[in-house]
């Protein structure tokens, strides 16, 4: 232990990378075997070498903050203290760290200037306060997960940590969080609340100063306050498979909550053609209760969606805001240009959407503009409406062109994506008139432009963001911008949503899901009835007979048999068809699966549903006792739960092929012996599931090691986890897949770049279906299998390498300060294989590292 803690400290002292050792040490020590102090040092401390400190707990010193590790502490009595909010609920909590942070109210000490880039991280963002105690000085007890805690830690040592309330940060302790003591303040409050009731409420108890924020985002017009960091979890996203933590991810998948934020369309129920007025009824909002989700008519508010008449520009506007609303929240309607002017819309609406770049006409901008001086919200798209105080002026060259877009977040964030101009941007005309305040501008050369500006009119607060890009529209309508263009605007298309979800979140709406559907029935599915007979047979042993359910990790799955009728259901419990009903799914083909399935044995008997945690999760339990020959695979439309490399999760969109396999490797045969070679097998068999049908070899699908399907080297849009256990001498596998078909939006999937190809060179390829290309993965899969266990490695390396990303390239290994390396290729067991010019030839693991196309790295990949 002493010299590991002498090697971190050589290398945070030469190399001063302290971000790094901080999170690793924090993951090494944690689970309350160590202590960790984040505190100021006394004078004396300060300029006391390290060499030459008599404090042996100290772990790290950097300016006049250290950090030490110690013996375990606890927190055992909060008799004392007082709960914040009613957000504390008692019972197993998840793998999180419970500290103390100590802050008083003394005047900051300026912060160093070489510190001055750094961003401001507001602590209650990054945690769950549960309890404080005021005085000096105050103290609060909270929970984080590891990662958070750890840029709490860092952010600490930075002097980038914010609190409210004027309060400066002091010192934060992890500690061993009692559950019981937690209990007993529980129980202590609703306590005092019954005597203050009982005491007619003569007393009120005060405000705590210091409450958990619901939200990164900040009010616009609160600009001079510190900003914040903004979250990894709204990068996620977007990317609808497995994220790693790594540069590139941030950047261009946007992950896990993109694809929660962008619901699909595909369930809101179309309009009527022709809507002359509003409808019967058309809801009323209530504006002074921005979180109620109904109005007093019981109807949701409305949403109202101004085109100029244009039915084909209303459809795409209200399938773009129904993919980054709540729909449920909000109901949206079309303004005809009649009713604009006649119906009393205005005090009925929540938002109304200008979205054309047709001259208003005077009656119609002096329709708008009265609604917007009531304390209105408006979302102009290329909409010619121009407030006083702004002038629209024409860049006729540069409409409907790629431009540069520099956007900033109410967090001060500035986010930097490709965007097609308008060819309008805004100026002030020097006059008074409306607040303009500036969020977002095109950049070209050394002129930047006003494209995006918020606009607030009148005293009733009037509201109005106002842009000169065009956000409504994706990379698919732009043909003339040729493959460049197309993959330039994919992977912007992520930060555009964000973008839009920001402005709408800005103008009240709600852009998170209100809740996350729940799990439909499962179904035994069989492409071979001798297979589906050996798996009713050893079901019906597994089953308890007595309550006909089944145990797994997807829950408690009620058995249905041949001519049973549907029960029942408790709590948890979930119906498990053994038989096939015509109408079992809208979303997912048997037949077609069943056409395209050509194996000995994998992927012949199927177990579906529409909705489930993880398709992990339906196999896991199962594929101990399972029969082998069976050729398990589940199935899902869309998984709530899904996982990825390294634990990050995600809410699959449809429109992605998501599948689990099972399969069993001997463990002395040439896979068995070679085991990281099954996630590239996998991850191969997908991209040639598409690159091996006729007409469609030139779709420019990769290999990413060590387990993402890539478009091009530009953007993935897949992913593979394979999770092994050892069975005697067999290893039992299941090998998860996920791959973007259809689901468009925010990345990109496979039938986007299908499209850019028919548009290109004319072609006429149909566009391809989830359960197609995971039958042919799956037979794909189990040839290569084959092959390798026939003839080892080389039996497939030739055609692996000619579909991965990184022939050739040179890398910089674990930092960008790290030995430059160049890519030889797989090793002899499937680990990455370089030559570094200091350390010669080099393998590294898959496990714990990943590959960051964008900075050219291999990098340590944090869990």
């Amino acid at each position: 232990m002493l010299i590991t803690l002498c090697y971190i400290y050589l290398w945070v002292r030469f190399q001063r990378y302290y971000t790094a050792v901080i999170r690793s040490a924090l993951y090494r020590l944690s689970g309350g075997r160590r202590t960790f102090i984040f505190r100021e040092l006394s004078r004396e401390q300060r300029f006391r070498s390290p060499q030459s400190s008599s404090d042996d707990a100290l772990f790290l010193k950097l300016g006049n903050k250290g950090i030490y590790i110690t013996e375990p502490e606890a927190c055992d009595d909060l008799s004392k203290w007082t709960l914040l909010g009613s957000s504390l609920v008692c019972g197993q909590r998840l793998e999180s760290v419970a500290f103390i942070i100590e802050a008083s109210s003394r005047e900051k000490v300026p912060v160093s200037p070489h510190r001055t880039n750094k961003t401001v991280l507001n602590w209650s963002d990054y945690c769950l306060p549960l309890a404080y105690s005021p005085g000096q000085p105050y103290r609060a007890v909270a929970e984080a997960s590891l990662e958070n805690f750890s840029r709490l830690g860092v952010a600490f040592m930075e002097d980038c940590l914010h609190m409210e309330n004027g309060l400066i940060p002091e010192k934060i302790v992890s500690v061993s969080l009692k559950e019981s003591a937690l209990k007993q303040l529980l129980e202590k409050q609703q306590s005092d609340g019954r005597r203050r009731l009982e005491a007619k409420r003569l007393s009120e108890p005060t405000e705590p100063p210091l409450s958990r924020k619901s939200s990164l985002r900040l009010e616009r017009r609160a600009s001079q306050e510190e900003p914040e960091l903004p979250s990894e979890h709204q990068h996620m996203d977007g990317h609808h498979l497995h994220l790693s933590s790594c540069h590139e991810c941030l950047e261009l998948e946007n992950s896990t909550i993109l694809s929660v934020k962008f619901a699909s369309a595909e369930n809101i129920s179309d309009l009527p053609d022709d809507i002359p007025d509003l409808p019967d009824d058309y809801a009323s909002a209530d504006d002074a209760e921005e979180s109620v989700r109904l109005n007093a008519s019981g109807k949701p508010p409305n949403v109202l969606v101004f085109t100029g008449g244009c039915e084909q520009q209303y459809q795409q506007i209200r399938s773009l805001l129904a993919e980054c609303v709540d729909t449920e929240r909000y109901t949206i309607y079309p303004l005809r240009p009649q009713t604009a002017l006649s119906d009393p819309w205005p005090e009925n609406t929540r938002l109304l959407v200008l979205a054309t770049d047709q001259t208003l006409t005077p009656q119609l901008q002096l329709r708008f503009l009265s609604y917007l001086s009531q304390g209105g919200k408006v979302l102009g798209l290329s909409s010619t409406l121009c407030p006083a105080g702004l002038a629209l002026r024409p860049r006729d060259l540069q409409k409907d062109q790629i431009c540069r877009l520099s956007f900033t977040k109410a967090n001060s964030a500035e986010l930097q994506l490709s965007i097609v101009a308008s060819g309008h941007v805004y100026e002030r005309d020097g006059g008074s008139g409306d607040e303009v305040e500036l969020w977002g501008e095109i950049c070209a050369q050394d002129e930047r432009e006003m494209a995006i500006v918020r606009v607030t009119h009148g005293a009733d607060s009037g509201e109005a963001v106002l842009c000169q890009v065009r956000l409504e529209t994706g990379p698919d309508a732009h043909d003339a911008h040729g493959s460049a263009g197309f993959s330039e605007l994919k992977m912007s298309n992520a930060r555009r949503y964000e973008v839009l979800t920001e402005i709408l979140t800005s103008l009240g709406l709600s852009c998170e899901l209100s809740e996350v559907p729940p799990h439909s029935p499962i179904y035994l599915l069989s492409t071979h009835q001798e297979q589906k007979d050996r798996f009713l047979c050893w079901l019906r042993q597994q089953t308890d007979r007595s309550a006909g359910v089944l145990r797994s990790a997807a829950g408690v799955l009620k058995v249905l048999w041949a001519g049973d009728e549907p029960p029942d259901l408790c709590d948890g419990e979930r119906a498990f068809h053994t038989e096939l009903s015509e109408s079992f799914s809208e979303h997912f083909s048997l037949q077609t699966y069943q056409r395209h399935l050509q194996t000995q044995q994998l992927g012949q008997t199927v177990i579906y549903a529409d909705i489930t945690s993880t398709t992990m999760d339906l196999l896991d339990g199962l594929v101990s006792q399972a029969p082998q020959e069976v050729g398990l695979i589940a199935i899902a439309a869309r998984q709530t739960q899904g996982k990825g490399r390294g634990g990050n999760a995600w809410l699959s969109p449809l429109g992605c092929a998501m599948f689990t396999l099972h399969l069993q490797v001997p463990l002395n045969s040439r896979l068995g012996q070679r085991l990281p070679f099954l996630q590239h097998l996998a991850a191969l068999a997908v991209v040639e599931s598409v690159r091996t049908l006729p007409g469609y070899e030139d779709i420019d699908l990769r290999l990413k090691w060590p387990n993402d399907i890539y478009y091009s080297n530009l953007m993935k849009l897949g992913g593979v986890l394979v999770n092994s256990s050892m069975m005697g001498q067999t290893f039992s596998l299941l090998i998860g897949c996920g791959f973007n078909v259809s689901n468009s939006n925010p990345t990109i999937c496979i039938n986007d770049l299908v499209r850019q190809q028919n548009r290109e060179h004319g072609h006429s390829l149909d566009a391809l279906d989830p359960a197609q290309l995971i039958a042919r993965s799956v037979t794909l899969l189990e040839r290569f299998v084959s092959d390798f266990q026939l003839r080892g490695p080389q039996a497939l390396l030739p055609l692996y390498y000619s579909r991965w990303v990184h022939g050739g390239s040179r890398v910089r290994l674990w930092s960008e300060d790290g030995p430059e390396a160049e890519v030889l290729g797989l090793d002899e067991n499937g680990f990455l294989q370089v030559n570094s010019g200091d350390q010669g030839v080099v393998s590294v693991q898959p496990d714990g590292n990943s590959f960051d196309m964008l900075r050219n790295l291999v990098v340590i990949k944090s869990s």
